[in-house]
């Protein structure tokens, strides 16, 4: 696994508002972490687009191999185990990596 892919991942059990369910999630951590520990750090993406303003729309194409357009929730990411990533099913662009960290950097600061 590879920071920028897309993975199919399964975040249940989850506590409250986390996101839940089985959905695509972006992995954003590096790939000396993704390498050697038994973790990532991803962000969940939803068919649900709601324009908030540290959140990255995905238009569906043949690279992410999404099956509606999306959106990357960036206030939801979160440090997961390997073994809940079910399969690869697509990657994002570098450009769409920087947004990623654009609003990332958003949700930490404000």
């Amino acid at each position: 696994m590879k920071q920028r892919e897309i993975y199919l991942i399964n975040l249940n059990p989850t506590k409250g508002r986390e996101q839940r369910g089985v959905r695509p999630a972006v992995i954003i951590s590096g790939d000396t972490m993704n390498k050697n520990l038994g973790l990532c750090m991803v962000c969940p993406i939803s068919s649900k687009i709601k324009n908030y303003a540290c959140c990255v729309e995905l238009r569906k194409n043949k690279i992410n191999n999404l099956d509606s357009d999306s959106e990357i929730i960036t206030f939801q990411s979160r440090t997961v185990a390997k073994d809940r990533l079910i399969k690869k099913i697509g990657e994002i662009t570098e450009e769409e990596l920087s947004k990623i960290f654009e609003g990332l950097f958003k949700v930490l600061k404000y």
